[in-house]
């Protein structure tokens, strides 16, 4: 479905019952963040947000994917696996041998509606140029700070065009802006990202680099810009076939090299000159749940800023999950699905990213197993595609097993695993926001290979799990100080043989010293992996350990076996104790001035009985203010 427009899908929102209208005043600066992150966080709360009075000409909508049905309504489908099935069925017809001249004919059809959806540049102007600003100004637009300790305001739902100077080949890329004047900007984007590659295309050119930045639209635009695809396929390419019908583009008025979606809300106009100096940008508040810290990135100097006039400014926040963003990733993992399986892994099943995993930290897969190796084989094609490059911990499972089915799967999981001969450690690109790596954007992996073990691949018969009647957790507390706490929840209550321990580091070497320490006790038998995480993390939280263990973790360098039982340390890591030289980021949680003013004004936001601020878990798991954690 094609949404006319971004008031189009805030009609059919509100029909849904799916948003709330807030007409009382809320501060973009830390409120609308604040307030975003309580509903976001309660599911049967969890609604789109439109703040009318943001002390701008401007409302703000925010949250408007923010569930798996707002995501379908975005997408226009009833079910995320519909839009695999719709990519699988093209694939097969594309693909598909045509012997005689009737079959050929008969694709035609296909390869017609196909047509239909590329990208079209139209002449005149679009709705988003109905008005054009005298003299462009970012803070006219309620640009939100999300969290205290940012750097300044973002703008966090941009969808930023540039172009290759060699080819013309266009890149649509969702990468943070960081506001430092009414007409300059960063542009965040990663040396991975292909917005980078046409930077220094420019620079090698000594050229200007013309970059224009769309907000709003039809909703599929925004997530056609977070979409994983090939360098030489247009975004908007995937927007037409997802709303199954074109984008229709303009050109922008100051730089009419790059075309912008004509039914957008806001074009934000202007260039990166190539030859200047970069600027100091950040801390930000991530999806990791940490704050990515302080680098240098482009300068964005804005040339323009036009807009629809019933224009409404589309905004997110990120953070510890789950947010928005989760379900964005949700609709990745269902809408390439069909094309990793077709394309490289043909024996893959089901694909599921956990929202605890944030996206690249953590991935499972389900595979048709046909012969020995066959997970190494998987293991090694899926690190080689696309934007799986960045995965961290890749968990593979076969045969029927429900791959949603959490308890049940790492059940499975852990009783095909000899932890010695099943786990398996590399190295590779990572995330540039994954702050656990010695070296910046490039790190360890790991593969935990749960599939049912052929006779060729075992050294040893694999035991049934039974847990040890004679285990305490409160004994072993008092035995080893350091430990804060510990649950045995996994194993005691579902036969998985995994225990997360919640320690406090004093000196060099102490986790794996209390792990080969621990091994050694006869009530830990049979147990195969033990998590370790900071003494601030509350154990019996299995979400939040996952999530914090994930982000802290670098799989290569922070594993050790004693007694065949598989250490892994996702404490964080300093100079001191760790040798670790990179800046280590805090947690990410609002401060005490904005939870008492959003719990002062709520009784006028229309938002029901008062929500606490998910943030008072999470303070107490800070280290400092900062954003920057001090040792």
């Amino acid at each position: 479905m094609a949404y006319k427009s971004l008031r189009t899908y805030i009609e059919d929102l509100d029909k849904a019952g799916e948003l709330v209208r807030i007409k009382t005043f809320v501060d973009p600066i830390l409120e609308i963040a604040e307030i975003t992150d309580r509903i976001s966080k309660t599911p049967d709360r969890n609604k789109a947000l439109l703040f009318e009075n943001t002390g701008t000409d401007f409302p703000l909508l925010i949250n408007s994917m923010g569930s798996e049905r707002r995501m379908c309504m975005a997408l226009g489908v009833n079910d995320l696996d519909d839009v695999a099935k719709d990519i699988e069925e093209l694939f097969k017809k594309i693909s598909t041998p045509k012997n005689g001249i009737l079959e050929k004919l008969a694709m035609l059809p296909e390869l017609g509606r196909f047509a239909s959806w590329m990208p079209k540049v139209v002449n005149g102007r679009g709705a988003c140029q109905e008005v054009v600003m005298s003299k462009p100004d970012l803070s006219k637009l309620p640009i939100l700070k999300c969290w205290p300790k940012d750097g300044g305001p973002f703008i966090t739902l941009p969808a930023i065009h540039t172009k290759d100077p060699n080819n013309n080949q266009r890149n649509i890329g969702m990468y943070r802006m960081q506001v430092f004047a009414p007409d300059m900007t960063a542009l965040h984007w990663h040396k991975h990202k292909v917005s980078a590659r046409h930077y220094n295309e420019y620079k090698k050119l000594g050229k200007r680099m013309p970059v224009a930045v769309a907000l709003g639209g039809d909703p599929i635009y925004t997530y056609s810009a977070t979409a994983p695809l090939p360098e030489n396929v247009d975004e908007y390419m995937l927007a037409g076939f997802l709303r199954k019908k074109r984008v229709e583009l303009v050109k922008c008025i100051t730089q009419p090299d790059i075309e912008v979606p004509a039914d957008a809300d806001f074009i934000i106009e202007g260039y990166v000159d190539t030859d200047e100096e970069l600027i100091w940008e950040g801390p930000f508040g991530d999806h990791t749940g940490y704050y990515s810290l302080p680098d240098w990135y482009p300068r964005f100097h804005v040339t323009a800023i036009t807009h629809r006039r019933d224009a409404v400014y589309p905004a997110t926040i990120v953070g510890i999950p789950p947010q928005e963003d989760a379900w964005l990733g949700k609709a990745t993992e269902r809408i390439f699905l069909s094309p990793i399986k077709m394309t490289m892994v043909p024996e893959i099943k089901d694909m599921n990213m956990p929202i605890e995993g944030v996206f690249h930290n953590l991935v499972i897969a389900t595979i048709h197993k046909e012969y020995a190796g066959q997970g190494q084989k998987v293991m090694n094609a899926m690190w080689g595609a696309g934007q799986m490059m960045f995965n961290k911990i890749l968990v593979l499972a076969d045969g029927d097993i429900k791959i949603d089915n959490y308890k049940e799967l790492a059940k499975y999981v852990f009783n095909n695993l000899n932890p010695v001969t099943d786990v398996y450690f590399s190295q590779g690109p990572m995330d540039v926001l994954d702050h656990s790596c010695s070296k910046l954007g490039f790190g360890g992996k790991m593969c935990i290979d749960g599939t049912k073990k052929w006779e060729e691949e075992m050294t040893e018969p694999l035991k049934p799990f039974r847990f040890n009647k004679d285990f305490s957790t409160a004994k072993l507390i008092v035995q080893y100080p350091e430990i804060r706490s510990m649950s045995d929840v996994l194993p005691r209550q579902f036969e998985i043989p995994v225990l997360f321990v919640a320690v406090e580091k004093k000196r060099k070497g102490h986790v794996k010293e209390l792990h080969e320490a621990l091994s050694k006790l006869p009530e830990l038998q049979g147990i195969k992996m033990i998590l370790y995480v900071e003494h601030t993390v509350p154990t019996d939280d299995v979400a939040d350990v996952l999530w914090r263990f994930c982000n802290n973790l670098d799989p290569r360098r922070d594993h050790f076996y004693a007694s065949n039982i598989l250490g892994l340390d996702g404490t964080r890591k300093t100079k001191v104790l760790d040798g670790f030289d990179r800046p280590w980021p805090n947690v990410i949680a609002a401060d005490d001035a904005t939870i008492r003013s959003v719990d002062g004004k709520w009784n006028e936001l229309g938002l029901g009985p008062l929500i606490k601020s998910p943030s008072l878990k999470y303070q107490g798991q800070m280290y400092g203010e900062e954003a920057e954690v001090s040792d």
